[in-house]
């Protein structure tokens, strides 16, 4: 769950501005082919609960897999932070399909900018978010090391708190009182598991190893906060536009940076001399070995591709807050497979993350509401031909 941070992810909360259906181009579509209406909307609603399916499973597959690689013998942070990242081209067909034969606008208040960010200033923002997601990932390694499953996805929970307090900064968002309301909860949810760090409830390993692990995974929330905040700044102010091929460009050439900045740490750091012994002394065999790592490789990319896809087919509020739904997921799965001991503070701290998220994802869904009557406004007061061009 921690790509909730990263993977995911990047497509949580690209800004509250985000893609909103063009209202011109439906009813055109309507207009033109009213015989077709329902079965579009069938296949749209099939594709939302596809893409829905993808975000749950992916993050709760993925996370575990993480989980059990660790338990049974992995050892490589790097290895383990490459296979959230690595399979990024599995995006690249994804993003061919969507943007042919044109590329839709994801927001209609978005005008065709004549200056387009140089591409060197595009360079520059890949690279640094990249690196920013390469530190996150790794860090999310460390936790998931060293805590058990349960408490670690928790913990990833604090990302919207830190998420909010650097948009209060970088983006100039206000702190309304379901924000602080969540803000506090998700600090109490937090501070309950950090009063709990004993050993027994950490899987045996040693509370110095339980502490890295859980500092690691606060920093990497905290850094997931500051990605998803520093990636709206990009939006809103270089790249300005938010069509589906800017996001996806976004979204692949991150992660590009993001893999290569890992692949180096896994060979200067000497880990990769391990990984053959590593393999053969996997308690469950070399084949489950390279099962693992290809499988939470792949339930990474569907876990991107699911939230992406929701971006495009709905919005990124509905797209968050199917992320949210999923966070009971993970610590009632590592009850099932990792005997997680889901004792009475650690069902609290559930319980108050959740109410976070909900408090976090109504204040959006208030924002977004009143985004969507200033959008449809705009349009009365436009006609059809002068909504946003198309990028190319």
């Amino acid at each position: 769950m921690g790509e909730v941070q990263v993977h995911e992810v990047q497509l949580q909360v690209l800004g509250e501005g985000a893609r909103e259906t063009n209202q011109w181009g439906e009813a055109a579509l309507t207009n033109k082919k009213p015989t077709n209406g329902g079965r579009k909307k069938y296949q749209r609603w099939f594709k939302i609960v596809l893409y829905t399916v993808f975000v749950l499973s992916g993050q709760a597959i993925a996370t575990l897999l993480g989980r059990l690689y660790f338990e049974k013998g992995g050892k490589s942070k790097w290895l383990g932070t490459l296979v959230r990242l690595v399979g990024f081209p599995m995006l690249i067909p994804f993003y061919i399909h969507n943007i042919a034969p044109k590329d839709t606008t994801r927001n209609n208040d978005v005008v065709a900018h004549s200056n387009q960010p140089s591409a060197l200033a595009l360079s520059g923002v890949y690279v640094f978010l990249g690196l920013l997601v390469a530190l996150n990932s790794y860090l999310a390694s460390i936790g998931l090391m060293y805590l058990p499953v349960s408490t670690y996805s928790l913990i990833c929970s604090s990302n919207l708190a830190f998420n909010a307090v650097f948009s209060y900064f970088i983006n100039h968002l206000k702190f309304t009182a379901p924000i602080i309301n969540s803000l506090v909860l998700l600090t109490i949810s937090s501070t309950l598991l950090a009063l709990q760090s004993d050993s027994s409830a950490s899987g045996g390993v040693s509370k110095r190893k339980y502490a890295i692990g859980f500092i690691c995974t606060v920093l990497g929330s905290a850094g997931a906060g500051l990605f998803l905040s520093l990636n709206h700044f990009a939006f809103k102010r270089i790249i300005k536009k938010e069509t589906v091929k800017a996001t996806m460009e976004m979204v692949i050439y991150q992660s590009f940076v993001a893999s290569c900045a890992t692949v180096v740490g896994l060979f200067a750091g000497g880990e990769w001399k391990g990984l053959k012994s590593e393999m053969e002394n996997y308690e469950m065999g070399k084949a489950s070995y390279i099962m693992n790592l290809v499988g939470s490789t792949v339930t990474w990319q569907a876990f991107s591709i699911g939230s992406m896809g929701l971006i495009m087919e709905v919005s990124s509020i509905f797209a968050n807050a199917i992320g949210a739904v999923g966070l009971p997921i993970v610590p009632i799965l590592a009850v099932i497979f990792f005997h997680d001991k889901m004792y009475g503070v650690k069902a609290i701290s559930m319980v108050l993350a959740v109410w976070g998220f909900i408090s976090y994802m109504y204040q959006h869904y208030q924002d977004d509401g009143k985004s969507k009557g200033e959008n449809l406004n705009a349009q009365k007061d436009s006609p059809p031909d002068q909504v946003q061009e198309v990028d190319k």
